[in-house]
């Protein structure tokens, strides 16, 4: 009896092992061939996973290893047409000093490559990134007069790459790029500038590759948010022409176009206010009593090295251009307003001095001219005050007279009386007691006016104003 169990026993053990092999057999059977298991089975369907199928790789499914995509499309046929449009993302800089500018787009090409072709059954494209890239022909377009260029790299390398079954091909990516950008700043800071980016193949010739925009005007799209602080974007457009080498040939040439107008407002706050300011300045010395030397020099050196700085200013953020811009026209106009009123002060001084010293040797020879006669005759010396009238001519050339005669103690209170009063100049005369009963005009000895203000900074007080709206009118007129 112990056997027998011990019989049954093993025996129910070996027909469960055997049944759950079978199952776990079956299992895996139809996971590697994807069939389906038999109804009352207890394991649902699972998707086939294409990828570990050796005959849907890639390279296959396109027919990679099976051409040469070394050499182009249709190579010794017609030019292979390769569309092109982009889309501008933003224009980052525009360097005046440099002469370029940074514009960031999205570059796509359009062509079709029959060798690429594959069958679908749902007629759809097949999207890669750029792994693919490196395997396949691709225009090879660059950027004329380009400085710098990168494609975007984070996370992964900006590039797409779309095959469709027929055989055409998308290929986009996201490029940074700075390029030249030829500027005329003559009407500077009230000029327009245009730039152009410029598309061309590098290797391949009209003959060999067709590089054209693929829907015209509208091959170019452009994002509204797009703004730069100092221009105002008036327009893009594209244009294309044919580009001739000497050594290899005829190139298409595909441009974006662009025009710039530049914001004149930043720089009527920071160049054209500051230099109409300091030529104002320049003007209050021709108010000022031309003997307070110090407070005239002053001001007209200080109003001198403010435009140097100005001007100073300017040319620093600017290229060293060989033609004058607009800017320098007014600034040196200004700054010779500011010195012509330096060279004004000189000239009134210069022209102080020597009629003080004409006026210096004629008080002399009137002192020498008073002295008793030799002839015996006495004579009485009295002074006399006139208080008289002259004209503006006569005062000019009697300006400057400081210093007075000898005059008695008794008629000096009489004198201050009658120069106290506003609306006269006081004028002594050293008359001898003989030439009194006789023409008063020719007994003059002596004289002194007392006068502050000279003629050429009456003139400079209308001259200098009106020249300098004159030339604004002008200016503005001109360049606006």
């Amino acid at each position: 009896m112990r056997y027998l169990t011990k019989s049954l026993i093993l025996f129910l053990y070996f027909a469960i092992t055997g049944e759950c092999y079978k199952h776990v057999h079956r299992v895996r059977r139809w996971a590697g061939t994807g069939e389906t298991p038999k109804h009352g089975t207890s394991l649902s369907k699972k998707p086939p996973d294409v990828t570990k199928s050796h005959k849907m790789k890639t390279e296959h499914l396109l027919k990679v290893d099976d051409h040469d995509f070394t050499m182009r499309p249709a190579f010794g046929g017609p030019a292979i047409p390769v569309g092109v449009d982009v889309q501008v993302e933003s224009l980052d800089s525009i360097s005046e000093v440099d002469m370029d500018f940074t514009m960031t787009l999205y570059l796509r090409h359009y062509w079709k490559d029959d060798r690429l072709s594959f069958t679908s059954s749902t007629n759809k494209s097949m999207t890669f990134d750029g792994r693919l890239v490196k395997k396949i022909w691709v225009p090879d377009v660059f950027f004329v007069h380009s400085k710098r260029s990168f494609i975007h790299d984070t996370t992964t390398d900006n590039i797409m790459l779309r095959v469709f079954p027929d055989g055409h091909v998308l290929y986009s990516l996201r490029v940074t790029v700075t390029a030249a950008c030829n500027m005329d700043f003559s009407r500077f800071p009230l000029d327009s500038q245009t730039c152009s980016l410029e598309l061309e193949s590098y290797a391949y010739t009209d003959e060999d590759l067709m590089l054209y925009w693929k829907s015209g005007d509208e091959s170019l799209s452009i994002d509204d948010r797009i703004s730069l602080s100092q221009f105002l974007i008036q327009k893009f457009h594209t244009t294309s022409r044919l580009a001739f080498y000497s050594s290899t040939g005829w190139y298409n040439r595909l441009y974006i176009n662009f025009t710039l107008r530049r914001h004149i407002f930043f720089f009527l706050l920071q160049t054209y206010f500051p230099a109409t300011l300091m030529v104002m300045l320049s003007w209050v010395s021709f108010w000022i009593d031309r003997r307070a030397v110090p407070a005239r020099v002053s001001l007209g050196i200080t109003t001198v090295l403010t435009m140097s700085t100005i001007i100073t200013g300017v040319n620093a953020s600017m290229p060293r251009v060989s033609y004058i811009k607009a800017v320098d026209i007014y600034l040196w106009v200004s700054f010779v307003f500011v010195f012509l009123s330096v060279l004004e002060y000189a000239a009134v001084n210069y022209l102080s001095t020597v009629q003080d010293r004409r006026e210096r040797k004629m008080r002399e020879r009137v002192r020498s001219q008073s002295l008793p006669c030799t002839c015996g005759i006495s004579q009485t010396r009295t002074m006399t005050m006139l208080d008289g009238t002259y004209s503006e001519a006569d005062t000019n050339s009697l300006a400057g007279y400081t210093e007075e005669p000898i005059v008695p103690e008794e008629v000096q209170a009489d004198m201050h009386e009658v120069s106290d009063k506003p609306d006269h100049m006081v004028v002594h005369l050293s008359v001898s007691s003989e030439s009194t009963t006789t023409k008063k005009k020719k007994s003059l000895r002596a004289l002194n006016i007392i006068q502050n203000t000279h003629a050429i900074d009456k003139y400079s007080r209308m001259i200098f104003p009106g020249s300098y709206i004159f030339f604004n009118l002008i200016y503005w007129s001109v360049y606006c």
